[in-house]
């Protein structure tokens, strides 16, 4: 949607389109994770969201509004934004407390390869077809996926009964406004700074990823196949490094990988920034891929950390739910960033807009070292969360 978008409009519409989709994560992801951890029917649930995420992707071929359009990306995204938080769940309880790591990083490989297939595609299917065509696609693969949910087995689920809809909803709302003992969770082990950090990384990740195909073909000069074989790059790459480093996780511990993952993104958007210092193409997309080899490193080791800490110390039936409040701290920057770095490579360029969100992503990473403290081993944790470490003490 980007490229269809920014070949008429300006850098902010283009990077709005990025920022509708964190909007819609935004605001839903907690309330899905928290009506699965309420029911215990997590399947269910995935079920029901991928198919209203899947007909909101068939109403885009019939707009041609560009802002219609990126209002629907918004509601495909509060629809689609239960997926990662529970299935995140089911993996994390999967693995159980040893090998927790070791599971969110399988998962997370799977995740990648999904993303790194999409994105050499996308370079071809951009060059192929029109934009109706295109959404069609992205519908078509929506639906893959929901009904492969269908075949997840869900360890969580006990066969309890399901509350009343004016029962549920009260639990929900109690549940993302919490008061008094219910906060204890938000500030375990310092929590809360790594919700803050994800938010300020993910204004650098974001802020650069709504920017980049655009950049990559009118500025660096790339084709848009060599665009989609650039962004497939490092996501390919995490296959591999999602692979390992859930096994690092369970071994060293969750919090200093996390902070390298901070400081290896603020590095990545530095690259991206000086993409355009030589003049040769070839060395321009050589620093272009040396970035993405970084970001792809970064990735992994904040995923795999940051969601193996929350499976150490998230009661069982609220781990959807912070599953799901990760996302929204990260849709937060997500909304922020594009939105921000759009208007700043409007006035000043999309250098200056790149080189400046580094300075977002280091500064996550200094929340992470000095309010997080580290979690492992886990079942010390979950078996007593009353006794857990608080960041606050």
């Amino acid at each position: 949607m980007a490229v269809y978008i920014g070949r008429s409009a300006s850098p902010f519409a283009v990077a709005s389109v990025l920022a509708a989709y964190s909007f819609g994560t935004m605001l839903f992801a907690p309330v899905w994770g928290a009506i699965a951890d309420i029911t215990r029917r997590r399947r269910t649930v995935l079920v029901g969201t991928g198919v209203l995420a899947t007909s909101s992707l068939l109403l885009l071929p019939l707009v041609d509004n560009i802002w219609l359009s990126i209002a629907l990306v918004a509601l495909y995204a509060a629809f689609a934004a239960g997926f990662l938080p529970i299935l995140l769940t089911i993996a994390s309880e999967h693995g159980g407390a040893t090998n927790r790591g070791r599971a969110i990083g399988n998962f997370n490989s799977a995740k990648s390869l999904g993303a790194t297939i999409a994105r050499f595609l996308v370079g071809v299917l951009l060059a192929l077809l029109a934009s109706a065509s295109f959404f069609v696609v992205m519908a078509l693969g929506s639906l893959v996926a929901t009904v492969a949910v269908v075949l997840v087995d869900d360890p969580t689920a006990d066969g309890r009964p399901l509350p009343s809809w004016r029962g549920l909803l009260s639990e929900v709302r109690r549940r993302l406004v919490p008061v008094g003992d219910a906060r204890t969770a938000l500030t375990t082990n310092g929590l809360h700074w790594l919700y803050l950090a994800h938010g300020l990384r993910n204004m650098t990740i974001s802020g650069l990823m709504s920017l980049l195909p655009v950049y990559l073909i009118v500025v660096v000069g790339t084709s848009a196949t060599e665009m989609g074989l650039l962004l497939g790059l490092g996501t390919a790459l995490q296959i591999l490094f999602m692979y390992g480093f859930g096994r690092v996780v369970d071994a060293r511990g969750r919090k200093s990988l996390v902070v390298y993952g901070m400081v290896g993104s603020a590095v990545f958007a530095l690259a991206i920034a000086g993409a355009t210092l030589p003049s040769g193409l070839l060395f321009r997309e050589a620093i272009v891929g040396s970035g993405f080899v970084i970001r792809a490193i970064a990735v992994s080791a904040i995923f795999a950390g940051s969601y193996a800490f929350i499976g150490d110390v998230a009661p069982v039936e609220r781990e959807s739910e912070l599953m799901g409040m990760l996302s929204t701290v990260k849709a937060i920057g997500g909304v922020i960033g594009p939105l921000l770095l759009g208007a700043v490579a409007t006035v000043a360029g999309y250098e200056i807009a790149f080189a400046g969100a580094s300075l977002f992503a280091i500064a996550a990473a200094a929340f992470v070292a000095k309010g997080v403290v580290e979690s492992y081993p886990g079942p010390t944790v979950r078996a007593s969360p009353s006794a857990a470490i608080s960041s606050d003490d």
